[in-house]
Formats: C-alpha cells, structure tokens, sequence
C-alpha cells in the first residue's frame, strides 16, 4: 500500500469512529432502559477514544496499538437481522443494531487486511479489527442479557 492509500484508510478510519460516536450518543438519548443508555454512552466514549488513537497512529505510526480478539464469539450479530434506527427502539433491538454495525466495522477492516501487501500495515488493520471485535462481543452479552433474560 502506498502512502496515499494509507491515508485513506485513516480518513475512512477516523469517519468511521465518528459516524459511531454519534451512533452510540443518539441511541444514548433516545434509550428508554438505563442499562442500554448506561452502554451507549460508554461505547460513545471509547469510540472518541479510538478517533483519537487513530489521530495518533496517523500523526506517529510506530505508536503502540494492542488488541486482543475477544477468546469467544458468540456470532450473534452474523445470525441477527440488522434493524433499522427508530427513536422509540427496543432495548433488544437497539443493541441489535449496533452489534451489527460492530461486526460490519470489523469486517470492514479485516478486508482491508486480507489485501495489504505491508505487514505493518496488515497488523494495524487486524488491531482495528479486534477492537471492532471488543464492542461487538460487548454488545452480544448485552444482548444475551436483554433479549434472554431467561439465561440469567
């Protein structure tokens, strides 16, 4: 990948963790449930926190950057359709949503991956991945939790 290409990853990137902050503080405001608005609010804070760490590879590409796949996937999000935004969503439908748009980010950047040349490259975007990884095992819990509550 060349440098010009690099770039725009980064710009897709940070538009990405932006489109979610905003995501995450819309479904924040319109959560009926606590616990729901409690996540989102949480998730709309680490996604400025992964704009803000992208900022920082951009700007110093040796910055350090480490994250795990989660060591289980539930795959809920793949088997779940994805729900349109409404203001009046469900709690079960509302964390629907947005684990399908973490699996589709994460998606997202494990093509981009599979199509570096550059391994420094291929690493980031997997990190990226496995972040991505993190909210949506997050969000399946919630979902396990919310949507099954004979499983408690």
């Amino acid at each position: 990948m060349n440098t010009l290409e690099v770039e725009n990853i980064f710009s897709i990137a940070t538009t990405r963790e932006m489109e979610a902050n905003a995501f995450y503080n819309r479904a924040a405001k319109s959560a009926k449930d606590e616990s729901v608005r409690r996540l989102f609010t949480e998730l709309a804070q680490e996604e400025m926190g992964h704009y803000e760490l992208l900022e920082k590879l951009r700007h110093d590409p040796s910055f350090p950057m480490r994250f795990q796949a989660p060591s289980s996937d539930y795959r809920l999000a793949e088997i779940t359709d994805l729900p349109p935004f409404r203001e009046d969503m469900a709690p079960r439908d509302a964390i629907a949503l947005a684990m399908k748009k973490e699996q589709q980010a994460a998606d997202f950047y494990r093509s981009l991956a599979s199509r570096a040349s550059d391994v420094s490259i291929k690493d980031m975007l997997a990190n990226l991945a496995n972040m991505e990884l993190g909210h949506k095992r997050r969000l399946e819990d919630a979902f396990v939790d919310i949507g099954y509550p004979e499983s408690f």
